[in-house]
């Protein structure tokens, strides 16, 4: 066989046969396979509730493309971003993490674009979010800041600068939390290290400013954009402080005498135990435990990172870091250095670049006067800082404005330079002052002749400032009356202090002055007047300059009457300081002025609110003397109901204490309250009307103002219930007064000549006067007293219109029915007090004169006198006169059906009169 025929038959074709299926080859794949569902209905449910935005991309959609290498889609995800939480803001709550942690991310991006639309939804962001959210996720958007600001790109290092505005803005405590690491960016953007000649070593590190030309802006530019954040930093650690203080007068503060807030005590609740009074043995508002013990605070107990500026230590490092640099920004800034040509842009920039630098030191000299050890805070930075300060800020002092701007036309209505602000809106003489007030800090009483030469200066300045006659805003007078302060604490006698306060005097009578600044110059000159009282008499020279602001307060209090109630009560305030201290000048000043401010019509004490009143009020006690007209408009203030019946209460009481019947043991002083117009003062009072309105009253007729009976002369007028409550609480108080003179009869022939003088033969009587008549009445009698007959006749017809309009109120008027118990139990305290008064009323009941409609009404009368247990004597001494009237009654309805009043008239006239019971219980009246 040959060679060809083998290899066919080592590869023979398989033949198939028709019908046949074709054989398996042995290493045939089996690709058979089987199937199962997957059911995942929670994740489809949750797609589809998701809120999307117009791209149909819901909140996991848009935080996936932040991480997307192309610009343009992570700048579309932060867009839609804020499209998406605009829209639906609760998302934002449900994603907060991821949502800060993804746009914190971005922080650093190489995209400029992508950088700005972060700092929007950032801003956005902090309009939505609160700071207590926000505060779990905070320590890594600070992350991200720190290393934006301290990142190679200076763009970034420019967009870092916009987060920081917008977290200062919206966070400022929890951005201050890390501020030993952001104070350490801020001097890195700026500056940066070298190895200092002197030493070869590399423990001691300077700082030096730092020059980058690939900036779009210059350098200077750029250092001031960075200071201008830095001192909004430093701004906001200072009002995150615990002990915050005004800025430009917290040195007042330092006095362990300055004011405190009183306590107001009701001594009533007191004596009743509703109000508990603790006393601390050192007096204030904090009280002040002696031992020898001292608790450590929080902040001792941190490391040196966390107290942050806290830390004297920390304040101190970052003061010898940050003030060379300052020092080299103001050299560059200042008018040596730059161009001669004026208006140049970078002399703009100087100017709020050294206004930079300044208001940066003045918050770390706040700073310093924080600690525990305050002195030898400022020896160590007069030690170190004063030489340089003198040679580099006081060179040139003070700076005007035509170191920088342009010469312009002059304007009329800004004359001086110093305060003029150029069209960057640069404050001038903020620069200056900010300037005075750290210069004068560094000064004290002990270095007074080393330091005469600058301090001269910065007096003269701010003499010169305050009575050029300039147009001030707050922030320039609260800097300016701190430097004030300062310099009169350093240097104390009078030859001294007082050229300053008459500077200070001229800038207060300036008129329209702004509400703050008017509160700023109040505050000073209160604060210079309490250190000034608290010398010893030996010692004490008054300044006349401020006795002359004492005499015009009252005066301006005024005028100044409701226009500034904020004011008013600060005013209130310094008089009633002085008056207490029996200020001379003041009290005459007071005395003069009273009339207009207790005016019933149109002064101050009716037209400030209630608070302000009381002051008002109190400041009654230390008036010298009380003449008759202004007892008179006291009067009317308490009557006219525009202060409350307390208020009136107290008012009176104060009189009461300084009349002659307050029971001194001790001589009052001399033509304080002449008696007759005290007792005139309370008549009028308890009479509630003045003559010209009772006059007025006679001439109303017929209802609803008018109650009138045909058996009784005197017609009631109908007050108010306000009117009507306001003057009985009045009345009760008045005749407490009354009350407590020794010789009551005397009292009571006073009050019986009033009576007689002013409301004996009026038509028209009020209804409160009537009652409040009676109530004295009943207050004072006695056994002495012998009343007239016109005064019998009076009370008798008073009583009669009473008891009348009572019987005849409708269950429907809930107003006039508030008044029944009232002058119910005036009337028949009357009728039971007088039997006299009971005898003339009942004669006065003669029915034959009445209309058949006001029989019932008499019927009912007799019915309650008969049925009180208070008047059963009197009642069955009167038996004729009663039996009379009923007798009369009768035969007006004889031929009639008798009525069921008229059967219940008989059956109490039998039940009590007629049987003569000898011991009657009280009963109580239902009428």
């Amino acid at each position: 066989m040959t060679k060809k025929r083998k290899r066919q038959e080592d590869f023979q074709k398989v033949k198939l046969k028709v019908g046949k299926k074709k054989p398996k080859l042995e290493n045939a794949t089996d690709t058979t396979f089987k199937t199962k569902a997957i059911q995942i209905p929670e994740q489809l449910k949750e797609d589809g509730v998701l809120p999307t935005q117009n791209r149909k991309l819901n909140i996991k959609d848009l935080l996936s493309q932040m991480h997307h290498y192309s610009p343009g889609v992570k700048h579309n995800a932060l867009l839609g971003l804020k499209e998406l939480l605009s829209q639906y803001p609760f998302v934002i709550d449900a994603h907060l993490s991821s949502i800060i942690s993804e746009v914190a991310a971005v922080f650093t991006d190489k995209d400029s674009s992508v950088r700005g639309a972060a700092v929007h939804l950032l801003q956005f962001l902090a309009s939505k979010i609160r700071a207590e959210q926000i505060a779990p996720f905070f320590p890594l958007v600070s992350a991200h800041l720190s290393s934006a600001m301290t990142h190679i790109s200076e763009g970034i290092q420019e967009d870092s600068l916009k987060v920081l505005d917008v977290l200062l803005e919206a966070y400022p405590a929890l951005l201050t939390d890390r501020s030993i690491i952001l104070l350490k960016n801020f001097v890195e953007l700026i500056s940066h290290q070298q190895l200092s000649k002197r030493l070869k070593s590399r423990d001691k590190l300077s700082w030096m400013l730092s020059v980058n030309p690939n900036r779009r802006v210059t350098s200077q530019q750029w250092r001031l954009n960075v200071l201008t954040r830095l001192k909004k930093f430093l701004q906001a650690v200072v009002d995150g402080s615990s002990d915050t203080e005004d800025e430009g007068l917290q040195e007042q503060k330092d006095d362990s005498h300055s004011v405190r807030n009183p306590l107001c005590i009701s001594w009533k609740l007191h004596a009743n135990n509703q109000q508990h009074i603790q006393l601390f043995e050192s007096g204030g508002l904090r009280p002040k435990i002696n031992s020898s013990f001292r608790l450590r605070s929080l902040t001792s107990v941190m490391d040196s990172a966390e107290k942050g500026l806290s830390s004297a230590e920390n304040l101190k490092s970052f003061i010898e870091i940050i003030i060379p640099l300052l020092i080299e920004c103001w050299i560059e800034a200042s008018p040596a250095q730059s161009a001669p040509i004026l208006g140049n842009l970078l002399e703009s920039e100087s100017q709020q670049l050294m206004q930079q630098v300044l208001s940066i030191i003045h918050l770390l000299w706040k700073l310093t006067k924080r600690h525990d050890e305050t002195y030898k805070m400022e020896l160590w930075l007069r030690m170190n800082y004063l030489v340089d300060f003198k040679h580099h800020f006081m060179r040139h002092f003070p700076y005007s404005l035509q170191d920088t701007v342009k010469h312009k036309k002059k304007d009329p209505c800004k004359s001086n330079r110093n305060c003029m602000k150029s069209s960057n809106n640069i404050d001038h003489l903020l620069l200056n002052l900010t300037l005075c007030d750290i210069m004068v800090s560094l000064a004290s009483t002990s270095t007074l002749q080393t330091d005469s030469g600058w301090l001269d200066m910065i007096r003269k300045f701010v003499t010169d400032t305050l009575q050029d006659g300039s147009k001030l805003n707050s922030k320039q007078v609260n800097r300016l009356l701190g430097v004030t302060w300062r310099l009169m604490q350093i240097q104390q006698n009078k030859v001294a202090t007082e050229p300053l306060i008459k500077a200070v005097y001229t800038l207060y009578q300036q008129r329209n002055l702004l509400f703050p600044v008017r509160t700023l110059l109040l505050k000073f000159f209160s604060s210079v007047y309490q250190k000034e009282d608290l010398r010893t008499q030996r010692i004490r020279s008054r300044s006349k300059v401020l006795s002359r602001w004492l005499a015009g307060l009252p005066q301006q209090l005024a005028l100044l009457g409701l226009r500034n109630p904020e004011l008013s009560n600060q005013l209130i305030d310094i008089i009633h300081s002085a008056a207490s201290r029996s200020n001379k000048e003041l009290l005459q000043s007071l005395q003069a002025t009273a009339a207009q401010i207790y005016d019933p019509l149109e002064g101050t004490l009716v037209l400030l609110p209630a608070e302000a009143q009381r002051r008002l009020v109190q400041l009654v006690y230390f008036l010298p003397c009380l003449p008759a007209s202004l007892l008179a408009c006291l009067s009317r203030c308490c009557i006219m109901g525009r202060m409350s019946s307390d208020l009136a209460a107290t008012l009176i009481g104060i009189l009461h204490m300084r009349s002659s019947f307050a029971g001194w043991k001790c001589q009052v002083q001399d033509n304080s309250v002449n008696d007759v117009d005290y007792f005139s003062f309370l008549f009028s009072t308890l009479i509630g009307f003045s003559r010209e309105e009772l006059t007025s009253l006679q001439g109303i007729r017929g209802k609803p103002h008018i109650s009138q009976t045909q058996l009784s002369p005197i017609r009631l007028y109908l007050t108010d219930l306000d009117q009507f409550l306001h003057h009985w609480a009045v009345t009760e108080v008045i005749c407490h007064s009354l009350s407590t003179i020794p010789s009551q009869s005397q009292c009571f022939d006073i009050l019986q000549t009033g009576i007689c003088k002013y409301l004996v033969g009026l038509v028209v009587i009020p209804d409160s006067t009537a009652g409040s008549v009676l109530c004295a009445i009943n207050k004072l009698l006695d056994q002495a007293c012998i009343i007239s007959e016109n005064l019998h006749r009076f009370l008798a017809s008073c009583c009669y219109s009473l008891l009348y309009f009572l019987l005849t109120i409708d269950r429907e008027d809930a107003e006039h029915l508030q008044k029944r118990d009232m002058l119910w139990r005036s009337c028949i305290s009357a009728l039971a007090l007088l039997p006299r008064l009971l005898r003339l009323m009942l004669q006065s009941l003669q029915v034959s004169r009445i209309c058949r409609e006001e029989l019932p009404i008499v019927a009912q009368l007799l019915r309650l006198l008969m049925q009180h247990g208070q008047l059963r004597s009197h009642m069955i001494t009167n038996e004729f006169l009663v039996q009379q009237i009923i007798k009369d009654i009768m035969t007006l309805k004889s031929g009639e059906v008798q009525e069921q009043w008229l059967t219940d008239l008989h059956y109490c006239f039998n039940i009590y009169l007629a049987s003569h019971p000898q011991t009657p219980g009280p009963i109580n009246t239902v009428y």
